[in-house]
């Protein structure tokens, strides 16, 4: 047994100090071979070993010298920044955004392009990639993975698009002709689900492992991250909770009549913005109503109070299932409405279930769904690039 262990040991060990070494590389910038050693525990040699290994790959490079004392100069080496690239993109359904990011997690390249005039997804995408990586003055081959953005459903087993209520023209088989066009992998993500990386990485589920975002803008939708994992459900519904039946609301008995279902009737922009009207803001969108009544204090207390209640209905029925330590608010109105309207919310659902989470507001204000796609990007060409920790 031991004998066909002990070849493949020395093999794994390097793997694993390689990769410790370039995750402390781009967490903590430049270091020298020395303190390299000293951060990882290895020796002197193992170290000097390691960086030379790193160098051959591609995967480090020296950027300058550290003064010390006696004796020559230590050199510093970072992360090769254009070792490889990765593009996410944010799919609306009027336009396309896309970004390029290079290994380290730099953003270097942006475009933004409106999709109106076109009924070809796969031009749009390509376009988008293409202008993406060229701002980034990036070659289109360096591009290992490109991550899209998109509402509605994505087959957890095929990875293709199922369902876009807002993009009719996106359907099955997309994905297939996405990666002929491209030449790279390409992956579908829900635009939630996107959202909720990004919230965990640098917003407001930090730390957490456990946690539940709900978006509240033009569509409703949710993200569930259990153990640091996002659950998709065996057909990529999860999340899907505009279509929780829930009082107040008729319920259409056939979605595919494309008729509003339950909630989304009671809390989608369109909603808001009656609301809004009723208490007096009527030239205002959803975002808009929801920003004047936090501002004006005590006298936008009763909006706040009914979009509470109404948000309350879905944000319940998914924590009496789920039991989350945490719900983001986010999308235009969740982030309009911050910390006046989740408090409201965690009080309105500790009022009418058993359940007490705690309601913030997204920590986020920059394209969220972007980050997001960039991040889920930058962790499976990490992975690719710096080498398997497993064997």
């Amino acid at each position: 047994m031991s004998a066909t262990r002990l070849p493949g040991t020395p093999r794994l060990l390097r793997a694993l100090n390689d990769r410790a070494a370039l995750e402390l590389l781009l967490e903590r910038g430049p270091l020298t071979r020395a303190r390299l050693g000293e951060l990882t525990g290895l020796s002197k040699v193992t170290a000097s070993q390691l960086v030379e290994r790193l160098e051959e790959r591609g995967l480090v490079a020296r950027v300058g010298e550290q003064a010390g004392g006696r004796g020559p100069n230590a050199q510093l080496y970072a992360v090769r920044p254009g070792s490889a690239h990765v593009v996410g993109v944010d799919v609306g359904p009027d336009r396309v955004v896309a970004a390029c990011a290079d290994i380290t997690g730099a953003v270097i390249g942006r475009v933004e392009q409106s999709t109106r005039d076109t009924d070809d997804p796969v031009g749009v995408v390509h376009n988008a990639v293409v202008q993406a990586a060229s701002s980034a003055q990036a070659q289109l081959s360096s591009v290992r993975r490109i991550v899209l953005g998109t509402p509605g459903l994505v087959d957890p087993g095929t990875g293709d698009i199922t369902f876009a209520f807002n993009l009719p023209r996106w359907h099955s088989g997309l994905l297939a002709a996405l990666r002929d066009d491209l030449d790279t992998p390409v992956v579908f993500e829900n635009d939630v689900n996107l959202a909720a990386v990004a919230e965990a990485q640098s917003g407001a589920a930090q730390g957490l492992s456990d946690f539940v975002l709900v978006w509240v803008g033009a569509g409703v939708g949710l993200a569930i991250m259990l153990g640091g994992r996002l659950h998709h459900g065996s057909s990529g519904a999860a999340g899907e909770i505009g279509y929780l039946p829930v009082p107040g609301a008729p319920i259409p008995r056939d979605v595919s009549r494309r008729a509003k279902p339950a909630f989304q009737q009671l809390i989608g922009a369109d909603s808001v913005r009656a609301v809004a009207r009723e208490h007096g803001y009527p030239d205002a969108d959803a975002a808009e109503g929801v920003r004047a009544a936090v501002a004006a204090g005590a006298d936008g207390g009763p909006m706040l109070d009914e979009l509470a209640r109404r948000l309350a209905l879905g944000v319940a029925s998914t924590c009496v299932v789920l039991d989350p330590p945490l719900v983001v608010l986010a999308g235009e109105v969740g982030q309009a409405g911050g910390a006046a309207l989740a408090d409201r919310v965690q009080q309105e659902v500790a009022a009418i279930t058993l359940v007490q989470p705690r309601v913030v507001p997204t920590g986020l204000t920059e394209e969220p769904i972007l980050q997001g796609a960039l991040r889920t990007a930058l962790d499976a060409v990490r992975d690719e690039v710096f080498g398997s920790t497993v064997g």
